[in-house]
């Protein structure tokens, strides 16, 4: 039996006791921090620190807090004269640009975009340059310039364009696309940055670093030369080059962490490397670290409590008798009473992570899954809190999951990332491997020990397609045996407590909800409500409890065959043994309470405390299947008492709720009965008398948990069933907090990454490079900035870090939208309407709020007054639409032509739905534009990603012109998802013969088969399952790809990898290759077929470059190739 000895990778040593102590040991030195974002005038530099702005002279010192606002205050940058500084703030929740004095001062707000408003710096002639999409329709960033005293704006006459630097004659210098989601060194897919050139009076804009594939940005323009940050050696250093891009010259090798934020002025570069700032004297050469100490009390590294810890809730288990529950909290483990009774602090360390936990069987002890020895192995836990931790497995190489124990508490089953079943001899501390997946089953394993604890149920795929069967392992002879088959997926195994049966269940209910081919929209087969219950007979001659009586098995006594446990006459009155409160009666599992001792001369065998032993004739055992007679559903979690199964049923769609199900196990009138009602999960004690239940609470906006008896119904005074977890309230340090995070993050890529070798990158010297830095993170989202500095040493997509506790401030002010885009009118008295933005007339959800079915609004007209408030007299309507989204508001409108003001009441749009209305005007006047020049020959399709809502678009956009003889799929901007396969496996389908109506025009078989040519449109935005979508075109001959390379992220995820505080550090974990071998689009994209730019300029004014050449290729194949319905031939005449 193979047993690993490698060393622990990594020992985190947590420091245990009195938490503020712990905090204050691991404090930075001599208020050192992690400093990012720096801005740069004269002899001061302004950097983010803490989550605040910070100032500082540029040779370093203590620096002065500037803003103490507890949302991020980022991207700095001051005046060309040094009084100002601009910045991005969340005072009101999203993020806007503001102004204030570059010594401190009351902030003036300069944006109202509902969202994310990016400074990128200032004008020469004193205007705030900053980045948003808010007035794109595409979700792409472009460049405003806004006078800070007027808020008066001008946009930048580009598409794309995120960074900016003007020079002496007003040519602009600009960075095309925004930052890609991933973290990746050394990206040179289709997204990567780029530098442009803008010259004034020029008709469009040219690129400057297209000869290398890699990243070029932050434009920063002095004294003739162009200053910018590449990764041209591997790591983002500074470079610059002459106006026209000759002349490359490098200024800074750092081949650590890299040049991040730089900003140039008087001759200097600011920039931050890894948590350092660092200053580049361009004249000499110089280069150096500016030393910063901050004069802070580092609020956020004080000990901090946690709100609400049923938001952090991931584990639940109950006790053996079910008088407790054990709770995996943000990391730590807690039981609670049910009823009166102490909660107990199972774990007390801020720096380790428990994953999950189980009751052992004698209730004393709790064995948990945690990370205190630098890999995660299972520890023993005392489960009243007192006592030391033992280390119960050891060697881990990967995460270890699961964790089952034996009923005779001897023995452990549990998973391996690397997809192995091991079980675990609690008394020799040996492993014996049980099998090893094809497919991802052991992430997260579905295990079953019988009661005699001799055998192992487990759940593995047989085949790829991901039909699981059933087998059980066998303790004495180490070997598997398959109980189902491999024809239909079955999952869930319960053994019955007499060990005589195995329940499952299994997706036999293969009924279609749709009954033809024959529709609207093609309709095709779904197989809904697939689950049914079925039981094993492990020996042969046994009879279902569940078959109805006949003559010759009366109901009395199959129910003495059957159910030997319960009595034969009628009941009555109960003289059931009780057991004392508390851990000492959880000793003997799956038995009834222990009865006082009598005299007695039996074996022990007979010792009726001994569970029965479990005995499995394979022979013949596929004819020894019932089918429970209870309905099919959406099933999962099926547990079994002697008296009933318990199982959840998921209803039917996407937003349906969860309900518990119980079936009393009976041959007369079986039933099932609904226990509780919208559930997350539940539990069954190991004494099977007890359910523990987590259920949505609507008032409290949290979950509750209830414990009562198991049976076919809550108690009717629920709450009464409720555990209190009201002393539930606990804190932890968050340096040692976030030492877990980071290592973990850096685990789980290890473990989950597609590639072992971990693309060749040292990853345990990665980790020693970065994990010094944690010491000087201050603030959560510094975290996150380290853990992307590690994740992009893999130079991989689909690696990204997000989320997690940082800071945030009281207020989520949402603005409200009009559907329009709006320009100040100081003639017209009021803000002028200069655009609506259009929505799909057939869809009047999707409308602009001005343009709502009854209202006259247009083009032109002036808003006068929001809630009788002159608009005239605000810096921007959006003052006046804040918190309005979704809320009745009343305008006063003065019509273009001269007519008289009249009022209208309309409901402003949320920020999210702002955006989409853009985009679908964006949508629809590309489709506007193909049905005028194809003509109505060529069809127009465009999906913005590829999840449930866009199969509906598909369903919606495609239908009406899949009988056309050209379409255009636009996968531009495409999101990505995973349907690509649904997509290509409609545009695979062939016209193979045609109907002939008596009336009517012909129809073809297979329905809704597209006959015509396609055309995929792609950018440098088409991501992911878009990207897949687009080769499935290419490699299996559909169509031609029309525009630019693609961003490259050919390696899936399950973005599964969260970390203790609610974050998120995915990992990329399915590589795609193609037939012949090659590791497809990851890293470098989809290459078109068809070159088509659409440049910066020419786009900004409106032209589609892309989609016209696709209409015009289209129109050429049509005309070469037409593709008309062929006409039904002659009538055969059958009278001769």
């Amino acid at each position: 039996m193979p047993t690993r000895h490698f060393p622990a990778l990594l020992l985190l040593c947590s420091l245990v006791g009195f938490i503020p102590l712990a905090a204050a040991a691991n404090a930075p030195a001599a208020g050192t921090g992690y400093y990012r974002f720096p801005a740069l005038h004269g002899e001061t530099l302004v950097f983010t620190a803490e989550g605040d702005l910070w100032r500082v002279a540029v040779t370093g010192g203590v620096a002065q807090r500037l803003t103490s606002h507890p949302g991020q205050e980022t991207y700095p940058a001051l005046s060309p004269d040094g009084q100002w500084l601009a910045f991005s703030a969340q005072y009101e929740g999203p993020t806007e640009a503001y102004v204030m004095p570059a010594t401190g001062g009351l902030p003036r707000r300069l944006t109202f975009e509902g969202e994310s408003a990016l400074v990128r710096g200032w004008t020469p002639e004193g205007r705030v340059l900053v980045s948003t999409a808010a007035e794109s329709t595409l979700p792409n960033r472009q460049l405003v310039a806004i006078a800070p005293a007027t808020l008066e704006r001008s946009i930048v006459p580009l598409a794309q364009a995120d960074e900016g630097s003007y020079d002496e004659k007003g040519n602009l210098y600009f960075t095309r696309l925004s930052a890609q989601s991933s973290h990746a060194k050394r990206y040179v897919g289709g997204t990567a940055q780029q530098l442009w050139r803008f010259a004034a009076g020029a008709t469009e804009a040219t690129p400057l670093t297209a000869s290398y594939a890699g990243t070029s940005k932050s434009p920063m323009w002095w004294r003739g030369r162009l200053y910018f940050a590449s990764d041209r050696d591997g790591t983002m250093n500074l470079w610059s080059m002459q106006p026209d891009g000759s002349d490359l010259r490098q200024h800074t090798r750092h081949a650590d962490f890299g040049v991040k934020f730089p900003a140039l002025q008087g001759g200097r570069i600011a920039y931050q490397n890894g948590a350092d700032l660092w200053l580049l004297d361009l004249a000499s050469g110089r280069n150096a670290l500016v030393p910063v100490r901050l004069a802070s009390d580092f609020d956020q590294t004080r000990e901090k409590w946690v709100e609400k810890p049923l938001d952090y809730l991931t584990h639940m288990a109950v006790s053996p008798t079910g008088n407790r529950v054990a709770l995996t909290v943000r990391g730590q483990v807690f039981v609670a009473p049910v009823g009166a009774g102490r909660l107990v602090e199972a774990s007390r360390q801020s720096g380790v992570r428990y994953r999950q936990t189980a009751f052992l069987p004698d209730g004393k002890s709790l064995l948990a899954l945690s990370d205190e020895s630098g890999e995660v192995e299972f520890w023993k836990l005392p489960a009243n809190g007192v006592g030391p931790r033992e280390q119960v497995t050891r060697e881990a190489q990967t995460l270890r999951m699961g964790g089952v124990v034996s009923p005779d508490g001897k023995w452990l089953a549990y998973t391996e990332r690397d997809q192995d079943l091991w079980v675990h001899e609690f008394a020799t501390g040996q492993a014996r491997k049980v099998a090893s997946s094809p497919a991802v089953d052991f992430d997260n394993p579905d295990l079953a020990w019988s009661p005699d604890s001799r055998w192992l149920a487990y759940v593995m795929s047989a085949v790829r397609g991901g039909i699981t069967r059933i087998l059980v392992y066998n303790l004495a002879d180490d070997r598997s045996t398959p109980l189902t088959s491999d024809r239909a997926a079955s999952s869930s195994p319960a053994w019955s407590p007499d060990g005589k049966w195995l329940y499952f269940l299994s997706e036999r209910n293969l009924e279609s909800t749709v009954p033809s081919p024959w529709g609207n929209r093609q309709p095709e087969p779904f197989f809904d409500r697939v689950d049914r219950i079925y039981q094993i007979a492990l020996t042969a001659q046994r009879r279902s409890p569940f078959d109805p009586p006949d003559e010759l098995n009366p109901a009395d006594a199959d129910k003495a065959a059957e159910k030997p446990g319960e009595k034969t006459t009628k009941p009555g009155p109960k003289t059931e043994e009780k057991k004392p409160d508390g851990t000492a009666a959880e000793g003997a599992p799956a038995a009834p309470a222990t009865p006082e001792k009598k005299e007695t001369n039996a074996e022990p065998a007979k010792d009726p405390k001994a569970p029965p032993a479990v005995s499995i004739d394979f022979a013949g055992i596929e004819l020894r299947q019932w089918e429970v007679p209870v309905p099919a559903g959406n099933l999962s979690r099926l547990t079994v008492t002697d008296k009933y199964l318990f199982y959840t049923d998921r209803g039917s769609g996407p937003s349906a709720r969860t309900r518990l199900v119980a079936v009393e196990i009976k041959n007369k009138e079986v039933e099932t009965s609904t226990v509780l009602d919208d559930i997350r999960s539940y539990r069954l004690s190991h004494d099977r008398k007890k359910l523990a239940v987590l259920k949505a609470d609507p008032a409290a906006k949290t979950d509750a948990i209830y414990v009562f008896d198991a049976g076919t119904k809550a108690p009717d005074k629920l709450d009464k069933a409720r555990v209190d977890v009201a002393a539930l309230r606990f804190s932890y340090a968050p340096r040692e907090n976030w030492r877990q995070i980071f290592t973990d993050a850096w685990r789980l890529h290890r473990d989950y990454f597609y590639d072992k070798s971990m693309h060749g990158v040292d990853w345990r010297a990665n980790l020693a490079k970065h994990l010094p830095l944690v010491d000087r993170v201050t603030d959560r989202a510094e975290l996150n900035d380290l853990i992307a500095y590690l994740m992009s040493e893999l130079s991989a997509l689909h690696t990204s870090v997000r989320g997690g506790d940082v800071r945030e401030g009281p207020d989520d002010i949402a603005l409200g939208s009009l559907g329009a885009y709006l320009e100040r009118d100081p003639a017209g008295g009021g803000w002028r309407i200069a655009r609506l933005y259009r929505g799909d007339p057939d869809y009047p959800k999707t409308l602009s709020p001005l343009q709502r079915p009854g209202l006259a609004v247009k083009e032109g007209d002036v808003i006068e007054a929001i809630n009788g408030i002159a608009t005239a007299d605000v810096p921007h309507p959006g003052a006046l639409l804040r918190q309005k989204a979704g809320r009745q508001v009343l305008l006063r409108l003065k019509p273009a032509g001269g007519q008289p003001a009249y009022d209208v009441v309309v409901t402003p749009l949320s920020p999210t739905a702002a955006q989409n209305l853009r985009y679908d005007d964006w949508e629809l006047s590309r489709r506007t534009r193909v049905e005028e020049a194809g003509a109505h020959k060529i069809g127009y399709v465009h999906l913005r990603a590829m999840g449930p809502p866009d199969i509906a678009q598909w369903a919606r956009d495609f239908y009406p012109i899949f009988d056309r003889e050209g379409l255009i799929l636009d996968l531009r901007h495409n999101r990505g998802g995973n349907i690509d396969s649904w997509v290509l496996n409609r545009l695979l389908r062939k016209a193979w013969m045609f109907w002939a109506p008596r009336d009517g025009e012909p129809y073809w078989n297979m329905q809704g088969a597209f006959r015509g040519h396609l055309v995929v449109l792609i950018n440098e935005w088409t991501s992911s399952d878009g990207e897949t979508a687009a080769n499935g075109v290419r490699r299996l001959g559909l169509g031609t790809l029309i525009g630019t390379r693609t961003w490259g992220g050919g390696v899936w995820l399950r973005s599964i990898n969260g970390l203790v505080d609610k974050g998120l550090a995915s990992a990329a974990e399915f590589g795609t290759y193609a037939p012949e071998g090659q590791w497809v689009v990851e890293g470098h994209g989809i290459d078109p077929d068809i070159v088509v730019d659409n440049l910066p300029h020419a786009t900004f004014r409106g032209q589609d470059a892309q989609l016209e050449a696709a209409i015009k290729l289209l129109r050429e194949k049509i005309a070469a190739d037409p593709r008309p319905v062929p006409r039904p031939p002659p009538y055969p005449n059958k009278a001769k």
